[in-house]
């Protein structure tokens, strides 16, 4: 059975989050709303499966719901260019540190950016 790999991606969200969502909005003190808000995450399932659940409210088997709900309700589209660079990577653990790498990353460039 291969190994799971994982995968960082980018979905662009509607700037309505910024004024509508406090926590997002106090996450990203930096924004200037010339840049976009996204959301990055990181996923075992390809970017676009992924974004599917999300946008449908995906529940699991076990009946936890997966999908983030900033992204339900505000997510655009997939932005390949900011997270085609990253290689998939084998672990979780490094799966979530990167993530967490590029949303930090895209803050600094001034981007509004949510993640877990």
């Amino acid at each position: 059975m291969p190994k799971t790999q994982y995968r960082i991606y980018v979905v662009e969200l509607s700037k309505r989050v910024f004024t509508e969502n406090r926590r997002f909005r106090e996450a990203n003190p930096q924004f200037n709303g010339v840049l976009e808000c996204l959301y990055v995450g990181m996923t075992s399932k390809t970017p676009k499966e992924r974004f599917a659940q999300h946008k449908t409210g995906y529940i699991n088997k076990k009946g936890h719901k997966l999908s983030s709900n900033i992204v339900q309700k505000y997510g655009s589209y997939l932005r390949p260019s900011l997270y085609n660079h990253i290689k998939p990577m084998e672990s979780r653990a490094e799966a979530l540190k990167m993530e967490r790498l590029l949303a930090m990353e895209l803050r600094r460039k001034r981007y509004a950016v949510w993640f877990n």
